[in-house]
């Protein structure tokens, strides 16, 4: 007998087909938890440790420790997650270190 009604066939989905749902990262983030991050980036880059009189190590003088750069690295390791949101906090990180390298911000020993 034919069939007078032809049914609609569906397409077979084999897992290596399949939208993957799970690595689809839907995620986001306040304003202002962003606008934290970015101002206690800025503050920490601006915490250098500067001496009085040059100290010299090994023939090389130093005047100055980004003390503040370096516990902002070790936090936006530790604290970022995402890679791409962790090279932009370096950049700024970075850009405002070194404009305050020659403001006079940090503290003088």
């Amino acid at each position: 007998m034919p069939e007078t009604k032809s049914r609609k066939q569906r397409h077979r989905t084999y897992a290596r087909n399949r939208p993957r749902q799970r690595l689809i990262k839907n995620f986001t983030e306040a304003d202002s938890t962003y606008f934290l991050k970015l101002v206690a980036v800025v503050l920490l880059g601006t915490f250098w440790l500067k001496f009085k009189t040059q100290l010299s190590w090994q023939g090389i003088l130093i005047g100055a420790f980004p003390l503040g750069a370096l516990i902002a690295i070790v936090g936006i390791k530790l604290l970022e997650k995402d890679q791409y949101d962790r090279k932009i906090w370096f950049a700024v990180l970075l850009v405002i270190t070194i404009i305050c390298y020659f403001e006079p911000a940090g503290v003088v020993i």
